[in-house]
């Protein structure tokens, strides 16, 4: 015998479902077993810095001799912009807050590796400058005393520390003063922390090293601030046929004022030779690269290429897009935290949502009988499919579960409940309607998914605009809250009215069995629709009564309406035949 249409269609549900849970289990399966360091996967979600403590680093302010204190605008958008570079690490339900008015402090969950680390503590403001002179690093090493000092004749004369030529550009040699060249020859890499060269000067040349320490620089005055960029994106760098070269590149967009000043200064570099032509991207007083001037770039859409590697050039366009700090900070302090909440927190709302997950089981079987149970294999494919992607998100976004986290899938057993409570309800209304139990649950769908996709998108879009607009643990809420709501529909799709359509042929649900839930006779009203009423069959004289009221509650408007204009029409009858009479 052919399979009806209606089972075909439960059954590929029902595959593609197979499909999506086979296919989150394979993928996070071999990140567990082929990944390795970083991207090594876990059966088990990363926890947030509420439930497993991490690292709090508390960045100092640094300014230069004599300049005024950070105002608290300046610190404010210091937290935003570290926020916004802990979240470009995959790093996730960090905490970013200022301590008083000076010091702001971050703290992150875990144990972070080194390049989240450094990202966080490159704090200062992000500068480009041109190069003046270059040469091979050199370390500072304790030199020999000599056997017969030799005295100096006379005292030397100071060596002249300001121009004699007022410089023209930032490239004109004049800035290399006898005393900055002098300085140049003695300075070594080991030396740029101790010359506090992350709150130089942004008027003046600068001697600093590249963050390799293999190169020492002259550079000069800052000519382009880093607060000029709008943004900064890695990816493979393309020819003019539009083919990729297989070479990674760094892609930078400014805004106006830095488009006409990059503008400037590439139209005079490209002219130059030699170390000149180099344009130095200075960040935390170091050099993170100086890449050569090939054309005058006049868009505001330089690119950047070299000897880069997937990470490195993200890194890198990382570093550029979220390193614009205000001002300069200085690590006071980086020490392990505990976690805030700890396990008894969270046994505490697990506890909680066992309790509402009982309820809504409990309920679902006293309301619906057998068909309960279908509430509850639903809730069991939520929470798989809920899982494997809340540890998928952990390894591949760096997303940490908080207890806020949790409180939005707690929140999402009564989100899914309200589905199958829905879909339930319109196929007791066709029950009542005297349709068969077949018919009743293709009919009951197609009501029930109008107002099923109606509930999640709102749900949905509460949980979006919540995500953008929030920070921190509520930002986990949200996307939790999220996360479940599209599963809800993915479940209620693929495996909720599915399974309705194949237990539906059954005989113990087909016939209406009275513990099935879905007994004609048990649901007592057979309301017609259009003010029209057929009596329960073997009902008692209390049950129609309650049916009757039932239906009367359940009419519209306009069949109210037309049950009173039908009622007045037959008193006008009875009216009429009595005089008549």
């Amino acid at each position: 015998m052919a399979r009806t249409t209606p089972v075909k269609k439960a059954l590929r549900s029902l595959t593609w479902l197979l499909v999506i849970i086979a296919g989150l289990t394979a993928i996070n399966g071999a990140a567990v077993l082929w990944g390795q360091g970083a991207n090594k996967g876990s059966w088990a979600p990363k926890l947030a810095l509420d439930l497993e403590g991490g690292t709090e680093i508390i960045l100092a302010p640094q300014v230069a001799n004599g300049a005024a204190a950070p105002t608290a605008e300046q610190l404010n958008q210091a937290v935003s912009i570290i926020r916004q570079r802990i979240d470009a690490s995959g790093v996730s339900e960090a905490e970013i807050n200022t301590q008083g008015s000076q010091n702001v402090v971050v703290s992150i969950p875990g144990i972070p590796d080194k390049a989240t680390i450094q990202r966080i503590e490159s704090s200062a403001k992000l500068e480009f400058r041109a190069v003046l002179q270059s040469d091979a690093a050199a370390t500072s090493t304790a030199g020999s005393p000599s056997a017969t000092p030799s005295p100096s004749a006379s005292p030397s004369a100071p060596l002249q520390s300001t121009p004699s030529v007022s410089p023209t550009n930032g490239s004109d040699d004049a800035w290399v003063t006898p005393a900055l060249q002098q300085q140049f020859t003695d300075f070594t890499c080991d030396k740029v922390e101790a010359a506090n060269t992350n709150v130089a000067d942004p008027k003046k040349p600068l001697i600093t090293c590249d963050d390799a320490g293999q190169y020492k620089y002259i550079l000069g005055p800052v000519e382009v601030a880093g607060e000029t960029i709008t943004d900064a994106t890695s990816g493979l760098n393309s020819n003019s046929q539009g083919v990729s070269t297989g070479q990674w590149a760094v892609n930078i967009v400014f805004n106006a004022t830095g488009t006409r000043e990059f503008a400037a200064v590439t139209t005079r570099l490209n002219a130059l030779t030699g170390v000149k032509n180099q344009f130095a991207i200075v960040l935390d007083g170091r050099i993170i690269s100086a890449p050569t001037t090939n054309a005058v770039i006049t868009d505001g859409k330089p690119q950047i290429t070299g000897s880069f590697t997937q990470t490195t050039a993200k890194t890198l366009a990382d570093q550029l897009k979220f390193g614009a700090l205000p001002i300069g900070f200085k690590v006071q302090s980086n020490d392990a935290i505990s976690a805030t909440l700890g396990k008894s927190q969270l046994q505490s709302g697990l506890l909680a949502g066992l309790i509402g997950l009982v309820l809504v089981v409990v309920y679902s079987l006293i309301q619906y009988r057998t068909l309960g149970l279908l509430t509850v294999a639903s809730l069991v494919i939520a929470a798989v499919i809920t899982y494997l992607v809340v540890i998928l998100l952990s390894w591949r976004e760096g997303y940490r579960l908080s207890l806020a986290g949790v409180a939005g899938l707690i929140v999402a057993i009564g989100i899914t409940a309200d589905s199958f409570i829905v879909y339930f309800e319109r196929i007791r209304d066709e029950l009542r309607d005297g349709r068969a139990l077949e018919s009743a649950v293709e009919a009951g769908w197609k009501r029930a998914l109008r107002t099923i996709i109606a509930s999640d998108t709102v749900n949905f879009m509460a949980a979006a605009i919540l995500f953008i607009l929030a920070v921190g643990n509520v930002k986990g809420f949200a996307l939790t809250l999220g996360i479940t709501t599209i599963i809800d529909l993915v479940v209620v799709s693929l495996f909720t009215h599915p399974m309705l359509q194949l237990i539906a042929r059954r005989p113990f649900f087909n016939e209406g069995h009275r513990f099935s839930g879905l007994d004609p006779r048990a649901l007592g009203a057979v309301y017609r629709g259009r003010a029209t009423f057929r009596d329960p069959v073997n009902v008692s004289s209390t049950k129609k009564a309650a049916v009757s009221r039932e239906a009367q509650k359940r009419q519209t408007i306009a069949e109210r309406k037309a049950a009173e204009l039908a009622a007045g029409a037959r008193q006008s009858s009875s009216r009429s035949k009595g005089k008549d009479s």
